[in-house]
């Protein structure tokens, strides 16, 4: 139900939750004109983390998978684009649609393998999907570049559109997309899949015993999740115009759960936890040295504050 203002008499009720969401969109739209240079590339960065925690509360707080391995779908979408831009393909919005379907291909490839598990061997399965993605991305140099990674030119918002060398404009670019993007996953949650996904979570065995064929539903969501990851692939390469299997790696991986995990469920929650983590890693790490300090201190709120929250509140 949607919360609302109201004065009995004097006023009509006004929803709360759409009025918090356009100030919201207002404010990061109008961001570039408020702060510098260093703020915007960090906040267009954690858009880009967003998207990837986006993709990993899919799994995790919808579904009901503790996955740890969509960094690797993230690199897969990265390396998409960044061999278009190389070949003198720089159309985001092309970039977009590549490195999602590059993603989702990617995550079909390894539904089979992947859920045939659950709970804590799920997690270590999808970490060995990512290790393996990240070596494999090391070792194909005559692609990849090996560990010295691929460099591309910037990104264009549109074929044939000014190519986006200015912070702002490439920031601005990137929430564009992840708005579009939180739309289309804001459909996928209120879709039959999305409702089925949450019941799987719920109670996996009893969706199974009333007809629903649970492996191929589970293998549905984890190939949408593959394509935001993919999608969140392309946006890195609009803000940092370079990927390296680093890009992949195990912190990847781990500050993206962590995202997740702070989102508690919501996706909206998923992207402020990956401002949380960018904030805490870059941000104050980036002044003081102490970025993974931040971050332990973090997961720490994390792990120990919610179930006392609970507690109180019960």
């Amino acid at each position: 139900m949607t919360t609302t203002l109201s004065r009995p008499g004097v006023l009509p009720a006004v929803p709360v939750r759409p009025l918090v969401f356009a100030g919201t969109v207002t404010v990061c739209v109008a961001l570039p004109w408020i702060v510098g240079a260093y703020q915007i590339s960090l906040a267009a960065s954690a858009l880009v983390l967003g998207t990837l925690a986006m993709s990993t509360q899919l799994l995790v707080g919808v579904t009901g998978l503790p996955a740890f391995g969509q960094a690797a779908y993230f690199g897969v979408g990265a390396y998409t684009a960044a061999l278009l831009a190389n070949a003198g393909v720089t159309a985001g919005p092309v970039h977009l649609v590549a490195a999602a379907s590059t993603g989702a291909a990617a995550a079909l490839a390894t539904a089979p393998i992947v859920l045939r598990t659950r709970a804590t061997t799920f997690m270590m399965v999808t970490f060995a999907v990512q290790s393996l993605t990240a070596t494999l991305a090391s070792k194909w140099k005559p692609v990849t570049n090996g560990d010295d990674g691929l460099h591309t030119p910037a990104v264009r918002p549109w074929p044939g559109g000014p190519a986006l060398t200015v912070n702002g404009f490439t920031y601005l670019y990137v929430l564009a997309a992840v708005l579009l993007l939180g739309l289309l996953m804001a459909v996928l949650l209120r879709s039959r899949l999305g409702l089925v996904l949450r019941g799987n979570a719920d109670h996996e065995q009893r969706m199974a015993a009333l007809g629903h064929r649970v492996t191929g539903e589970l293998t549905l969501g984890y190939v949408a999740a593959g394509a935001f990851a993919g999608a969140g692939g392309a946006l890195l390469i609009a803000v940092n115009r370079y990927v390296s299997p680093a890009d992949m790696g195990f912190e990847v991986a781990a500050v993206t759960l962590l995202a997740a995990a702070i989102g508690a469920g919501s996706m909206t929650g998923a992207v402020v936890g990956a401002a949380l983590v960018v904030f805490a890693r870059d941000y104050l790490g980036g002044s003081t040295e102490h970025g993974p300090a931040f971050l332990g201190i973090l997961f720490l709120l994390v792990a120990y504050g919610r179930p006392l929250v609970k507690r109180l509140r019960s």
